[in-house]
C-alpha cells in the first residue's frame, strides 16, 4: 500500500480499534472512490491475547479486506499513551504526509485512557499540522485543517450524523474477525477478555442495527462532530429518507 494523498484517515490506538469503530464507513467511502487509510498508534503489545507480530499480520489482512490505500503503525507505547510532544509530532508528520480531508479518531470521553488520549493527540496534532513553524526542520508542507469526526460509543452522546453502512455489514465483520487473536475462537487457549467472549461480536452487529434503525436502514455507524457542520443544502439534508417513527 503506497503512501500519498488520502481523503479519509482513521487514527486509533490499537490495531483493531478502527475496524470495530468505523470499518463500515471506510468500506462505503472506498466504494464511492475515496482513498482511505488507517493509522494504528500502538502495536497493541499490552493486550492479553496475541503478540505484536501476530497483531501486525492480522492488521495487514484486515487492511486487505477494507481495501485500504495506507495502513501505518506509529509504535507508540500501548497502555502508556500520553499527550506528549513525541506523540503529537508523530501524528503531525503522518497528517502532513497523507493530507487527509477527513480524520476519524476516538472520542475524548472514552473510558479507555489510550483512546481518550489518542483523541486529544489527534485534535492537537491536526491544528499543529497547519502551523508553518511547527516541526519545520522536518521539511514537510503544512496542511489545511482536516475535519474530525468521532465514532459514538457512549449512550450519553447524541450522534451528529449516522452513516448508512447496510451494504457493508459482512465485510466489516470479516475485517474485525481478521484480528483472530483478539476475538472469540472456540479452540483458543489464551485467557478470555471482554472482547473475546462469544457474544461480543454479536453486540457489535446489534449496535450497527440500532443506529441503522434510527435512520430507517438496516445498519449504521454513528459519529459525533465537535464543530458546527456547514450544510450547503438543508432541504436536501432534511428530506433524505429516515425512520418514519423518529
Amino acid at each position: 500500500m503506497e503512501a500519498g494523498g488520502l481523503d479519509v484517515l482513521a487514527i486509533f490506538s490499537h490495531p483493531d480499534d478502527a475496524e470495530l469503530s468505523v470499518a463500515g464507513t471506510l468500506l462505503k467511502l472506498k466504494s464511492l472512490g475515496y482513498r482511505t487509510g488507517i493509522v494504528d498508534v500502538t502495536r497493541g503489545e499490552m493486550g492479553t491475547r496475541g503478540t505484536p507480530e501476530v497483531r501486525a499480520e492480522e492488521a495487514r489482512e484486515a487492511a486487505r479486506i477494507l481495501g485500504l490505500d495506507v495502513r501505518l503503525n506509529l509504535e507508540l507505547p500501548d497502555g502508556h499513551l500520553q499527550v506528549t510532544e513525541e506523540a503529537r509530532r508523530a501524528v503531525v508528520r503522518v497528517l502532513r504526509a497523507h493530507r487527509p480531508s477527513v480524520v476519524f479518531a476516538p472520542h475524548w470521553d472514552d473510558p479507555h485512557p489510550d483512546h481518550a488520549n489518542t483523541s486529544r493527540i489527534v485534535r492537537e496534532a491536526a491544528r499543529l499540522a497547519t502551523m508553518r513553524r511547527y516541526d519545520e526542520h522536518h521539511g514537510q508542507e503544512t496542511i489545511k485543517m482536516p475535519a474530525i469526526a468521532h465514532p459514538v460509543y457512549s449512550r450519553r452522546i447524541v450522534p451528529s450524523f449516522i452513516v448508512d453502512v447496510s451494504d457493508f455489514i459482512e465485510q466489516k465483520m470479516a475485517a474485525i474477525r481478521a484480528h483472530a487473536s483478539q476475538f472469540y475462537r472456540p479452540d483458543a487457549d489464551e485467557p478470555q477478555t471482554r472482547i473475546s467472549r462469544k457474544e461480543f461480536l454479536d453486540q457489535i452487529e446489534w449496535r450497527m442495527r440500532y443506529y441503522g434503525a434510527l435512520i430507517g436502514v438496516a445498519a449504521g455507524e454513528a459519529f459525533y462532530v465537535h464543530e458546527a457542520l456547514n450544510v450547503d443544502d438543508p432541504v436536501a439534508l432534511l428530506t433524505r429518507p429516515m425512520n418514519i417513527y423518529s
